[in-house]
């Protein structure tokens, strides 16, 4: 090994470090793409649903009848609970202008978005704090940090060209791009895909799986939709023993 080493030029090094520093911007630039698709394929459903509201006067059970067929079709993404939903539509009255979501904001995860959303009121500063996130790297934890302790008044400036801007491909935005889960679940890769299939086989036989677990039973639902504490989290599988009366989860992991 050492033999092999010594044969390398002087220069393999360096040679390496700018190899992987290509890699890594590459693979940067793949997540900004398939956050930007994702960011405004959610600003189109909040803008749909916006305009059914104003148009048609749809209220909120339809928000929530929508979130369950959502949730049912596509039980892959986790982004369809009514709460997020609502998150669509307030981002789509925040930025009526879909060109120009495409062009600032969707550059930055879905989760860095909602914190604007809520944290700010005016559009000035938010497009100037999500510039800063973008330029900086920030992780959404830090961008909230420095909106509550007001960098735009100690610092103020100018908004940041996005455009122009690429995160570093070490930076806490950088690695929020690559590992949201909200790009995994919207691919269809997450790493529990396997889990899934597991899952819709044992759905397709549900007949035969509840005979072989014996007696009592009920099949409820796969990728059973709950809410914690405001966030969404799904059960694999939900029965229900009628002879025991309490829930059984199945939960997969690998």
């Amino acid at each position: 090994m050492r033999k092999q080493t010594s044969l390398l030029p002087d220069n393999y090094d360096d040679f390496l470090r700018h190899l992987k520093e290509r890699i890594r911007t590459a693979q940067v630039r793949a997540a900004l793409a398939v956050n930007q698709e994702l960011i405004v394929l959610y600003w189109q459903i909040g803008h749909s649903i916006l305009s059914r509201q104003e148009q048609e006067g749809w209220g909120a059970k339809v928000i929530e009848q929508l979130a369950k067929d959502l949730r049912r079709d596509f039980p892959d993404m986790t982004g369809f609970s009514s709460r997020n939903l609502k998150y669509m539509r307030a981002f789509a009255e925040a930025y009526p202008d879909e060109e120009f979501v495409q062009r600032c904001v969707a550059q930055l995860p879905w989760r860095h978005n909602i914190a604007l959303l809520e944290k700010l009121k005016s559009q000035e500063k938010r497009l100037w704090y999500a510039g800063q996130a973008l330029e900086n790297g920030w992780s959404r934890d830090i961008l909230v940090l420095q909106i509550e302790t007001n960098l735009y008044q100690r610092l103020g400036g100018a908004i940041t060209n996005f455009e122009n801007v690429l995160p570093s491909p070490q930076s806490d935005l950088a690695q929020s791009l690559l590992k949201d889960p909200y790009h995994l679940d919207f691919l269809s890769l997450s790493k529990d895909a396997h889990e899934r299939e597991l899952e819709k086989g044992l759905v397709e036989h549900i007949l035969d799986f509840l005979l072989e677990l014996g007696l009592g039973f009920a099949f409820l639902g796969n990728q059973y939709p709950i809410e914690v504490d405001g966030k969404e989290y799904r059960l694999d599988l939900l029965f229900y023993h009628v002879k025991l009366h309490c829930y059984i989860i199945m939960d997969f992991r690998p």
